[in-house]
């Protein structure tokens, strides 16, 4: 970048992540500064996704994000949002597990048993025996040390704590098997107290509880918060804050280092088809893709980077949204939704009975319904059109909810490696990747790879590393 010109910014990637950079970007650069917004798709917001669903818009990939962490607060009120928030009704989840359908378990973080967890109903009398004796048993645990979650529960409370309690909870946020997901990363409350020698897993649980302000498996005021028009308000309100150059249905096929001597911060994308490329300079590049793209990009840059971003691996999963007419559903649950337990004979893994849970969601007098399905390695399970996939959810409602009604409006999002896995030393991977990065001027990845696959995670990482982007940018060299 010449001495005094306005920074020119590319930002690869429209979802979340990408639009926070961008937004945060034009905040510390001021309104000089070009910031260009590439995305692959034909629109922004990535797994933000918004549909109108009989004519009323329902998020279809993220659901809600968690209140108790500021970034997305902090963030609707800047965008000027406030009157959009709103919480979750009263109505409360149950679990299928058993062959039954039970209220969701008190007293655990994450799935973990806690000392006043209550397991009755969900657990055999076999299994509330073993989970009972968890707490009494010898633990060797070496501070700062990795597992995976699911072989540590599966060891010291046995099988149906992981797959009736556990793997429904994580799955639902990861969708992954808890077998696979590392301790660190994904409860790293429970990995805290650990290392702060609780004597068991069960003792561990509840201290990281306690350290979260959580008492018998309840938190004081609501732990979610949604937008009454959809995430599309967030997505189309950050856009327009941005005030970038967007373009959409691009590919950036490759990434270049071009700068030298006074201006090391310079780089060059190659856009567009292979045989007729465009070629994009910039000072300096956000990276906000997932993982294979972040290590196709950076293998030839930063092959350190590129190696640790290779070693994420992602799931795929779907969501199907029905509506219904209040009179064809009298005999639903009235709850929030219901878990699946992993080792229940059902084709979806979560059911949310969103117009319970939300009350603007059936304000007009219709009933929507939106399931999941699909987890780490079953990918295989996905290859089916969007009518088997409706199909086989209406085959779930018909047991879980005794729905056996038409819809009057359904609609199928598919998410093609929609979230990374945070698997064990997952950690490790991202001090790689950083680290590696940490002495390249001019560039910055970004994503729910990195800290946190919630939408106020990947918001608060976005904007850091647009704030260290910024401050190398305009910071005299």
């Amino acid at each position: 970048m010449t001495a005094g010109a306005a920074p020119r910014v590319a930002v690869v990637g429209g979802g979340v992540s990408g639009l926070a950079a961008a937004h945060r970007l034009r905040t510390q650069l001021g309104p000089a500064a070009e910031i260009l917004l590439l995305e692959q798709r034909d629109r922004l917001g990535g797994v933000l996704d918004t549909v109108d669903l009989a004519g009323t818009p329902v998020d279809v990939g993220a659901e809600a994000f968690l209140v108790r962490r500021p970034e997305v607060l902090d963030l609707v009120t800047e965008l000027g949002l406030g009157d959009s928030l709103t919480h979750p009704t009263a109505a409360t989840a149950t679990i299928r597990a058993g062959g039954r359908t039970v209220g969701l378990p008190r007293g655990t973080l994450m799935g973990v048993p806690g000392p006043a967890a209550a397991l009755d109903g969900v657990l055999s009398a076999d299994g509330l025996a073993r989970a009972a004796a968890e707490a009494t048993r010898p633990l060797s645990w070496t501070p700062g040390s990795d597992v995976a979650l699911g072989a540590l529960l599966r060891e010291r409370f046995g099988p149906e704590v992981v797959d009736r309690i556990a793997d429904p909870l994580l799955g639902g946020v990861y969708a992954g098997r808890v077998d696979a997901l590392g301790l660190r990363a994904t409860v790293p409350a429970l990995a805290t107290a650990l290392d702060d020698g609780a004597g068991s897993v069960t003792a561990a649980a509840g201290a990281g509880m306690a350290a979260s302000g959580q008492r018998a498996g309840t938190l004081a005021g609501p732990v979610f918060g949604a937008l009454r028009g959809g995430y599309r308000e967030l997505v189309d309100a950050l856009a327009g804050a941005a005030k970038a150059r967007v373009r959409t249905g691009v590919t950036v096929r490759a990434l270049e280092h071009t700068g030298t001597g006074a201006a090391p911060d310079a780089w060059r994308l190659t856009l567009g088809p292979v045989p007729s490329p465009e070629y994009l300079d910039v000072d300096a590049v956000v990276l906000a893709v997932p993982a294979p793209a972040v290590r196709r990009l950076l293998e030839p840059v930063v092959p350190a980077a590129a190696a640790a971003a290779g070693r994420i691996d992602l799931a795929s999963s779907a969501v199907v949204a029905l509506a219904y007419r209040a009179c064809d559903v009298t005999g639903m649950p009235a709850t929030s939704g219901c878990l699946v337990a992993a080792d229940e004979p059902l084709p979806v893994k979560g059911v949310t009975h969103s117009s319970a849970k939300w009350a603007h969601l059936g304000a007009d007098g219709l009933v929507r319904i939106r399931a999941s399905t699909g987890r780490f390695g079953e990918e295989a399970g996905l290859q089916v059109d969007d009518d088997e996939l409706v199909a086989r959810t209406r085959r779930a409602l018909s047991e879980l909810d005794g729905i056996g009604a038409e819809p009057v409006a359904a609609h199928v999002a598919r998410w093609g490696g929609g979230l990374p896995q945070y698997g064990v030393g997952h950690g490790d991977v991202v001090a790689a990747l950083t680290g590696a990065l940490a002495g390249v001027a001019g560039l910055e990845v970004t994503g729910a790879m990195l800290h946190g696959v919630g939408v106020p995670a990947c918001v608060g990482t976005a904007r850091a590393a647009a704030d260290r982007l910024a401050a190398g940018l305009v910071t005299p060299r």
